[in-house]
């Protein structure tokens, strides 16, 4: 009998246990480990690419505010000067809200400075002249734009005209008819009630030393509820297994958010407190954002403006939708209007000259594409700051108006460009 007819004893198994601490890993292990650390890499700089732009913007205010205030020798950051830039700032931000979903479907609107200005006139006109309170006179001035807005969304949206030719015969007859109304001259003062709309600040119902305590409370939960919706937010994504941003840039951001939103407070609580236009203001973005990103409206504009015939196609009805887009930017530019004519204190006939550049600009900076579909709630309220710190920081080291202009309108032409040069790319 052969060799081969005996079995061979089976060789023993040895239980080998782990490395430990501080021991080399085996190659295997150090290979995985390796390979895992290489696909985490490739997936931030996966992320990193496909949000450039939002991040670019974040990381650009950041910068102009650290020049600024560095160029400044810490004016910026005082509590005096961050409130007067969320007032300078607040009927502009205003704006860019209804703006942004304006562009995202695919449209522009020139007119609403000249209708903040109207707005404005026709509030003065109501309770200076006529003596209304300033509660009928908001609700008026809110329908009358809503009206303007109608008007004009009409135009566009059911006979095809060129959203920019009719915003900007709109731009013209509204201007004029501020003329009109105020007869050259300037209208004022207005109700103390109704000034408070923008020049007044929430009040310290529980009382501090030197310090605002209910507007600290209110950062502190408005920070609070930042991160606890962000983190609900991400637990129903991946409860769906939905792709979401790498945890680290996640918890980087949100953090940083939640900490601008207690110094921010913290700043503001050490002179007057909260301004109430900054409550108005904080209740809009949210609002809009969750419009924008959580309902079916919402996905329809983006949808519309990212291709109309597809849209229309897929059942929704965008001539309606464009028109809403207009509804609702008449009304956000009337707000605005009262907004700016409580600041001043009176209407002018030169009030809102300008200011479509200023909100277009806010939009395009924050990353709105030129052909609709593309654009953030967030983005447009970082655009807008970005040109407001600008502006502000430029007036406190006594650049002159002209240059200002100039460089506004280069950093204009540069977001333009790089959204078009990545579409191309």
């Amino acid at each position: 009998m052969s060799n081969n007819a005996h079995p061979q004893p089976r060789p023993l198994r040895v239980a080998q246990t782990p490395p430990l601490r501080g021991q080399p890993q085996q190659p295997g292990e150090a290979g995985s480990a390796g390979s895992l650390a290489s696909v985490a890499v490739a997936e931030h700089a996966g992320f990193i690419k496909n949000n450039l732009r939002d991040y670019g913007m974040l990381l650009s205010l950041i910068a102009i505010m650290v020049l600024f205030q560095v160029l400044t020798d810490g004016t910026l950051m005082r509590p005096l000067n961050l409130t007067n830039l969320v007032l300078q700032n607040s009927y502009i931000v205003i704006m860019a809200l209804g703006m942004l979903l304006v562009i995202v479907a695919g449209h522009i609107d020139l007119s609403v400075g000249s209708v903040c200005g109207f707005i404005g006139a026709l509030a003065a006109v109501l309770m200076v002249e006529y003596d209304w309170h300033f509660v009928p006179t908001f609700i008026v001035c809110l329908i009358a734009g809503g009206a303007i807005g109608a008007a004009q969304g009409w135009f566009v949206a059911f006979f095809r005209i060129p959203s920019f030719i009719v915003t900007l015969a709109g731009m013209l007859v509204f201007k004029g008819l501020t003329l009109a109304l105020l007869a050259g001259q300037s209208v004022g003062p207005f109700p103390e009630a109704f000034q408070k709309l923008s020049s007044g600040f929430v009040p310290d119902v529980i009382g501090g030393e030197g310090l605002r305590t209910t507007s600290l409370l209110l950062g502190v939960l408005a920070a609070a509820a930042l991160v606890f919706f962000k983190m609900r937010g991400r637990a129903r994504l991946a409860e769906h297994g939905m792709a979401q941003e790498p945890y680290g840039f996640f918890l980087i951001k949100n953090l940083f958010f939640a900490g601008a939103i207690l110094l921010l407070s913290y700043l503001l609580a050490t002179y007057k407190g909260l301004p109430n236009v900054l409550i108005v203001m904080a209740v809009l973005i949210v609002a809009y954002d969750f419009v924008t990103n959580r309902t079916t409206i919402g996905r329809r504009i983006y949808a519309l403006g990212g291709n109309e015939k597809a849209a229309r196609l897929s059942g929704i009805k965008t001539q309606r939708l464009a028109f809403l887009t207009f509804v609702n930017m008449g009304v956000l530019a009337a707000l605005a209007g009262l907004v700016f004519a409580a600041r001043l204190n009176t209407a002018t006939p030169k009030a809102g000259l300008g200011f479509e550049l200023d909100v277009i600009a806010a939009c395009f900076i924050g990353g709105a594409s030129a052909s609709g579909g593309v654009g953030k709630v967030m983005g447009a309220v970082i655009g807008a700051f970005i040109m407001g710190v600008m502006n502000n920081g430029m007036s406190i080291l006594g650049v002159g108006i002209d240059y200002q202009q100039v460089i506004k309108g280069l950093v204009l032409l540069a977001a333009v460009f790089i959204d078009v040069y990545n579409k191309n790319k």
